[in-house]
């Protein structure tokens, strides 16, 4: 292989390896922003579930608490008209009277201390509990602003990559091609071609031809390779279509190379060589997006 073949093999490989770099990129930038879109959307409602059960408990612990506290009162306030009552009486009860009622007093006092301490037990767990809540709330928010700020990137990364596509896009030129009808936009090479793709007016299929290949197919069709001129760039090929050989003679390079096809209608197909090397050529097969029934 000369020098010059090597380069132009080289700068063809390089390019097919920038194209499909760009529509890897391309495809895990878009699984990324949908997986973080979603897991925005998860935490979102983790934190708003966290946030409800910290209310409800929240309320049910206060519902309890008031029930205990005004139980306590009541106790208090039997206690202190017991050790009034008895006071009242101590002249006239019996010793024994006064031992009962006196025990009965101590009896009171120990209950109201008993459902002071698990009062403040239970507060204290209450208390526990919503910090946890307010803790994993913080975490949940500190998630999420960490995914939003990815979102934001990757979002930031996405509209670069569009506004590259875009650019590639605008630089992409049309031709007449060989039967006189207007090409739309044709690729030159294959970051143009990945363009193409993603633009998604026609449908494409790469073209990686050589004079070895009799009949191979492309699609819906079948192309041989009969001869090579790779100081001219220029190359001839049968094309079979529809049980139609139709030869297609010292084509140039990035030429639309036009034919009819039954399903393609009123709409050719074309061939766009990128590539003409030794005994190889290299493009693709463009057809029409809406193709006619037979």
């Amino acid at each position: 292989m000369s020098p010059t073949h090597y380069e132009k093999d080289r700068s063809g490989l390089m390019t097919a390896l920038v194209a499909g770099a760009i529509i890897a990129l391309l495809a895990a930038v878009i699984y990324l922003f949908v997986q973080i879109d979603h897991l925005q959307t998860d935490l979102a409602k983790v934190q708003d579930k966290m946030m409800t059960e910290m209310t409800n408990q929240k309320d049910s612990s206060s519902e309890r608490l008031s029930s205990q506290q005004k139980r306590i009162e009541a106790l208090k306030q039997d206690l202190e008209a017991t050790r009034a009552q008895n006071a009242a009486q101590a002249k006239n009860l019996s010793a024994q009277a006064q031992k009962e009622a006196t025990a009965h007093a101590d009896a009171l006092a120990r209950q109201i201390a008993e459902e002071e301490a698990k009062m403040r037990t239970q507060l204290a767990a209450q208390q526990s509990d919503i910090g946890d809540v307010k803790q994993a709330a913080t975490a949940a928010n500190a998630k999420i602003a960490d995914v939003t700020t990815d979102v934001g990137g990757v979002k930031t990364h996405l509209s670069a990559t569009d506004a590259e596509l875009q650019k590639t896009i605008s630089d992409l030129k049309s031709a007449r091609g060989d039967l006189g009808v207007q090409s739309g936009l044709i690729a030159t090479n294959g970051t143009e071609l990945a363009a193409l793709k993603l633009k998604g007016e026609r449908n494409y299929v790469d073209i990686n031809l050589t004079r070895k290949d009799k009949n191979k197919r492309f699609a819906d069709i079948t192309l041989t390779l009969k001869s090579v001129d790779a100081k001219k760039n220029k190359y001839t090929v049968d094309v079979m279509a529809d049980d139609k050989l139709t030869e297609k003679k010292d084509k140039s390079l990035n030429e639309p190379v036009q034919f009819y096809t039954a399903k393609g209608g009123h709409t050719p197909y074309e061939i766009v060589i990128n590539k003409v090397g030794k005994d190889q050529i290299v493009g693709y097969l463009s057809t029409p997006k809406d193709l006619a029934p037979r």
